[in-house]
């Protein structure tokens, strides 16, 4: 059954973090002053992708965790929230084992967020202020990338998914979050926010390289990966989608193909290329 988008997948329904998680997940960033803090606990508390990724489990057992374009780490600030909120009585029966990453490095192109982030997280992730078009990725089980790509320019869009393909291991998982430039109203919405955002941190207004979600998978799909689409727009007005992908086998891999919708509570089990 299509989402309210017209995409066949599986919408995330409008929920939010437990309190107590909420309050662990925002609480590094106190110490960075009042606004980075309340800033902070909006995001997290209004995001849905932060509630989907431990309610789905997408991270589950996924030991070295990239985050690309990290921002201030709040991704990582959730999951090791998670990680202290789990051994008490309050965490969800119904939602899996929380995330366990021994090794979390995030990549920020802003130097004075990678200032902030790395005050407000301490020894508890790698913050790396890099351009991501060139750092040095390393090797990861689970690559993230949360509204990052339509800030760069469109013909580098392949050559940063296939450096991403190359870190991964042959079961790892990419997370991409993008919006759908063929949402109609709601991507206008998106790009608006987009354009504020920019203006706000005094960057002027840029063209945004956007796509749609057929568009999106084909290119994961030339770039060697599987994909499957999960609706992120939950609770807000934007055409945000989550892009779960992961590595085809060469045996494996088509020409061409559309995405599969999330048919599921969970993301299955990702297959492993023959060795």
């Amino acid at each position: 059954m299509a989402d309210e988008d017209g995409h066949g997948d599986t919408a995330i329904k409008a929920a939010s973090l437990p309190a107590g998680l909420h309050d662990a997940a925002r609480a590094p960033y106190r110490r960075c002053g009042r606004f980075i803090y309340e800033f902070a606990g909006r995001k997290i508390a209004g995001d849905p992708i932060y509630l989907a990724i431990l309610e789905r489990g997408l991270l589950q057992g996924r030991q070295r965790v990239l985050d690309l374009g990290c921002g201030l780490g709040l991704l990582t600030a959730t999951l090791r929230a998670a990680q202290l909120y789990s051994q008490c009585s309050e965490w969800p029966g119904s939602w899996p084992a929380a995330p366990s990453a021994m090794s979390i490095r995030g990549i920020e192109l802003d130097v004075a967020t990678v200032e902030r982030a790395r005050h407000a997280l301490g020894s508890s992730a790698d913050i790396v202020q890099g351009d991501i078009r060139v750092a040095a990725f390393g090797t990861a089980d689970a690559v993230v990338m949360l509204d990052v790509l339509h800030y760069i320019e469109a013909d580098a869009h392949r050559a940063l998914l296939e450096r991403v393909h190359h870190a991964l291991d042959p079961a790892g998982l990419l997370l991409l979050r993008v919006g759908d430039a063929a949402a109609g109203l709601r991507f206008r919405i998106s790009q608006c926010c987009d354009h504020a955002v920019m203006l706000a941190r005094g960057r002027g207004l840029r063209r945004l390289h956007c796509r749609s979600v057929a568009q999106w998978c084909a290119l994961l799909n030339r770039c060697g990966f599987e994909t499957q689409v999960m609706s992120m727009s939950a609770g807000t007005p934007f055409a945000n989608v989550l892009l779960c992908a992961r590595p085809a086998s060469s045996a494996e891999r088509p020409t061409e193909a559309p995405c599969s919708p999330s048919n599921t509570g969970r993301t299955p089990e990702p297959r492993r290329a023959p060795r």
